[in-house]
């Protein structure tokens, strides 16, 4: 446990988001730049090594996933952690879009808890949560070195229904999307996304 603490305490030091010392200044600090460059450097990995990943990085990956906000402190989110070669497989299959799996040590299947959402208008958030769950996965598998790719599931009902199968989920549970993750054998650049035409400050314009 204590191996998985330091870990978890370390990309916390490296992403900037330890919090426990409130900085008085405003100005970007070498963690906060650390922050960015993770963000604006992070791409989809559809390649990876034979390495494996370890149980204590796995848990360090489900640990910033819960980490996200949520809306009114739901937190609705389940994650299903494969690292069995057949289940990977299936997600492959299940999936379209997912067919990297195949040749990966790690899939992370983020799956919203009807029983934990909201109720009323407000239950959709828990797309919202666990999207935000799955970015924090993506952001902190970057910071450790690996590589990972998020593909959908929901609201694809055959894909969801799949892969619900595969994972013989409840009902109550649905599966969102399939981050694929390993250790990457490939580098892409990632992508200048910017386009000032994409902003408007204070009102549409």
């Amino acid at each position: 446990m204590n191996k998985i603490l330091s870990a978890f305490a370390a990309l916390l030091a490296l992403t900037g988001c330890n919090s426990s010392e409130p900085k008085a200044e405003t100005t970007a600090t070498t963690d906060g730049n650390a922050i960015v460059e993770c963000i604006m450097t992070r791409t989809s990995i559809r390649q990876y090594t034979d390495q494996t990943v370890s149980a204590d990085t796995i848990e360090t990956l489900l640990r910033a996933g819960m980490a996200a906000p949520t809306a009114v402190n739901k937190q609705p989110w389940h994650f299903v952690a494969i690292t069995d070669r057949e289940k990977l497989d299936g997600i492959a299959t299940a999936n379209p879009n997912a067919g990297m799996a195949k040749k990966a040590p790690l899939a992370i299947v983020v799956c919203g808890d009807m029983k934990k959402a909201l109720e009323g208008p407000a239950r959709a958030f828990w797309i919202q949560d666990c999207s935000a769950a799955t970015e924090n996965i993506l952001l902190a598998a970057h910071a450790l070195g690996l590589g990972a790719v998020w593909t959908g599931l929901y609201p694809n009902e055959d894909r969801a229904k799949a892969v619900s199968e595969l994972l013989k989920l409840p009902e109550t549970i649905i599966p969102l999307c399939a981050i694929v993750i390993g250790y990457p054998a490939e580098q892409p650049q990632p992508k200048d996304k910017w386009l000032p035409e994409n902003v408007s400050y204070n009102e549409y314009k």
